[in-house]
């Protein structure tokens, strides 16, 4: 502990911890926040309370990457309720993602992943409430989700790629998405020099955030971990890990120092533009190299293993924690430039490395010039001020225990040049006495930290399931979602497609079975409490594909459609038309029903599919 904590503080805070929720309670029943209605007033973050009275909203939304779950899940902030899990690239029943026709067209026969960090689209410097993205580490892909019906709507494949970890955004405009890999590997990666890690690669990928298509790559030296990038569009950045070039943990621990690499994106955009790029294996993306002395990269050397790498709201520092170093690292954005052009050596870029504690990770912030790292071994968030840390000032302010082993950490639009400095969120890895045992995979706990005052405080757990690794806490006045769809959205063209095909012309009312050769297309629709077809015969053998659309216009009145003993159930939410395709074997009667309760009649709502 330095001279600037108040020890006695940070005992009592160690005292009162175990029951903090009892203090929850009754700062929620003196702060009850705004009156009832959809009046967006933030008053709870005004508040400091995590309480949510019944009826009323919270004040933001709340983006948690599912982990190995493969989903993004979405709460409300400050009651941390869940509202919805968002299925990415994992199978999910509910919803029918990776049964529909529309799912299987973006999974290609994949359904599980690795979902990691979560970032939103951005427009002059905050969101724009357009786009959400998140990586896939298991797999190399990059998801879009549409925030206007908080669904996914592109998938892309990283090609000459493993491992994709750390991705961001443009935050000047909807431009871009730049994505690590984080595993080196041989390029290409067709059998040859297997055995020869010099040989090996990873790539810095640049992912057009419009069209989802892959616009280059650059290879670099050494892992990428984290990603970021500037206000103005000029850089994107990663940091570097196992500088030895290393296959083992014993190989990559040989050295005192990796790096941030910065990668000037003029100087790439117009080398691609030039045709300087060249391609690997089959994959026709241009890549440059991005090695030491490439004019398009600056090796920033920085302490051991760094990992998280974050911009502060001003846009004038970088933030990069290395976990084998009790300090980060402060990057000067503004000497990028000098540094590219050999002015100064890269190494002048960093201008403070405040020790913070054993393990550091992560940097979120506040609009009062104070960062928050998450400290792994240490289990604390470190509070400190980025102008007395440049200032050679010791620059900590306070430190708050955490339950257990902090990784990612994040505050109210801190991420943006809006930074509101009212909440603070705590992914922790390990749960161990604060919740009921459920066995041996217990859930992780999430804590939310009042930062709104001069001293962090503590106020709410959550119980959560594993393994949210990122999250974001948005202004709910960004995010517009639509409560209904419109049947002509480009969602629906394969569906569209069929109907124009067979002379169907108003799927909201339709109701046809036609026969194809042994192909049967099913078209109906539900409107509570009934299917405009309560039976359809087909033969044994055949392939069935049925179109459902919601027809009613009421919000909140969800249909669907879940075939007996033939694996196929999915949702359809208020004029909504998916599809899913299936074959028949068995001769009989199989009924098929709507498994979202819309009615009082709900189980009435049902038909036979007769197999003959």
């Amino acid at each position: 502990m330095t001279d600037e904590i108040d020890d006695q503080d940070h005992n009592t805070e160690n005292e009162q911890r175990r029951s903090f929720l009892k203090a929850s309670v009754f700062a929620g029943i003196a702060g009850t926040g705004s009156a009832l209605g959809l009046v967006p007033t933030l008053a709870h973050a005004k508040s400091g309370s995590p309480h949510v009275p019944p009826g009323d909203l919270d004040d933001y939304y709340g983006f948690w990457s599912g982990g190995h779950s493969g989903e993004v899940r979405v709460l409300g902030i400050p009651s941390a309720r869940e509202l919805k899990r968002i299925p990415v690239f994992n199978y999910d029943a509910a919803y029918g993602w990776g049964t529909t026709n529309f799912s299987k067209s973006l999974l290609k026969g994949k359904l599980s992943g690795d979902t990691h960090h979560v970032h939103l689209s951005y427009k002059n410097g905050t969101y724009d409430g357009k786009y959400a993205f998140v990586n896939d580490k298991a797999q190399a892909r990059l998801a879009r989700i549409r925030l206007d019906m908080f669904v996914t709507d592109k998938i892309t494949d990283i090609p000459n790629c493993q491992g994709t970890h750390g991705i961001f955004p443009s935050r000047n405009k909807l431009d871009a998405v730049y994505c690590n890999s984080e595993f080196r590997n041989p390029l290409p990666n067709d059998g040859r020099d297997m055995d020869d890690p010099k040989k090996y690669g990873a790539l810095h990928t640049c992912i057009d955030a419009k069209t989802m298509e892959v616009r280059w790559q650059v290879q670099v030296d050494g892992n990428m971990d984290l990603c970021a990038t500037d206000y103005d569009g000029k850089y994107s950045m990663a940091c570097s890990y196992n500088s030895e070039g290393g296959t083992t943990l014993a190989e990559m621990m040989g050295k005192d120092r990796d790096w941030l690499v910065v990668f000037n994106l003029e100087r790439i955009e117009a080398a691609i533009k030039a045709g300087k790029g060249h391609t690997i294996g089959g994959s026709q993306v241009p890549v440059l190299d991005g090695r030491h002395g490439s004019p398009y990269t600056i090796y920033i050397p920085i302490p051991k293993s760094p990992h998280g790498v974050n911009v502060d709201p001003t846009g004038r520092y970088a933030v990069c924690a290395g976990k084998l170093s009790p300090t980060v690292s402060l990057v000067d954005i503004k000497k990028l430039k000098d540094a590219f052009n050999g002015r100064i050596k890269p190494r002048k870029c960093v201008v403070a490395e405040p020790e913070v504690g054993i393990g550091p990770l992560h940097t979120a912030f506040d609009d009062r010039g104070n960062a928050y790292t998450s400290i792994f071994i240490d289990s604390v968030v470190t509070k400190w001020n980025i102008a007395k840390a440049v200032a050679g000032k010791n620059p900590i302010i306070q430190k708050l225990d955490i339950h257990y082993q902090v990784g990612h950490i994040n505050a109210s639009m801190s991420e943006t040049k809006n930074a509101d400095g009212k909440w603070v969120i705590s992914l922790n890895k390990f749960s161990k006495d604060r919740f009921l045992p459920v066995g041996p995979f217990r859930n992780e706990n999430e804590q939310l930290i009042d930062i709104s005052g001069r001293k962090m405080k503590l106020v709410h757990d959550t119980a959560t399931h594993p393994e949210p690794h990122d999250a974001l806490i948005v202004n709910r006045n960004l995010i517009r979602p639509k409560k209904v769809w419109s049947m002509n959205d480009e969602r629906f063209a394969f569906e569209h497609g069929l109907a124009k095909r067979y002379g169907i012309k108003d799927l909201a009312t339709a109701a046809n079975v036609i026969r194809d050769g042994t192909h049967v297309y099913v078209f109906m629709n539900g409107i509570a409490p009934s299917f405009s077809l309560t039976e359809f015969r087909v033969k044994q053998g055949d392939t069935v594909t049925i179109i459902l659309t919601n027809a009613d216009k009421v919000e909140d009145l969800s249909h669907g459609i879940c075939v007996s003993h033939h694996d196929i159930n999915f949702g359809v939410s208020p004029q909504e038309i998916a599809s899913a395709t299936f074959k028949v074997n068995n001769k009989g009667v199989f009924w098929y029903y709507c498994p979202w309760f819309c009615h009082a009649l709900h189980l009435e709502m049902r038909g036979r599919m007769i197999v003959g």
